[in-house]
């Protein structure tokens, strides 16, 4: 399986652009854990895309993902690629340990 990690940072969507296509689309947010359910349901959906092995069904079960949690971070006036850079700094000064699944677990 290929990896795809490189800095790609030519987009043509932002957060911003999505909250107002959604908000949009569906109307304004009403609870914000409706946006959380919905990403939960579509993680069932990209896990039994990944259990198929259906590139082209992860690839839009994942950007489903994405976009809810664009959604659900704009409810709380958050930034989700901010929150990201926030955390990885605090990951890149912990201490990891390893499970050997590709995961692991901070010490």
């Amino acid at each position: 399986m290929k990896k795809h990690c490189e800095n790609n940072n030519a987009r043509t969507e932002s957060q911003q652009s999505i909250c107002a296509w959604a908000e949009e689309t569906f109307g304004p947010v009403t609870d914000p854990k409706a946006l959380w359910d919905r990403a939960m349901l579509e993680m069932h959906e990209l896990g039994d895309a990944i259990d198929q092995r259906d590139l082209s069904e992860i690839g839009k079960e994942a950007a489903d993902v994405m976009i809810l949690l664009y959604r659900l971070m704009d409810q709380f006036g958050l930034e989700l690629g901010a929150q990201c850079d926030a955390k990885m700094a605090i990951n890149r000064s912990r201490n990891w340990q390893s499970k050997g699944d590709g995961t692991g677990s901070h010490i």
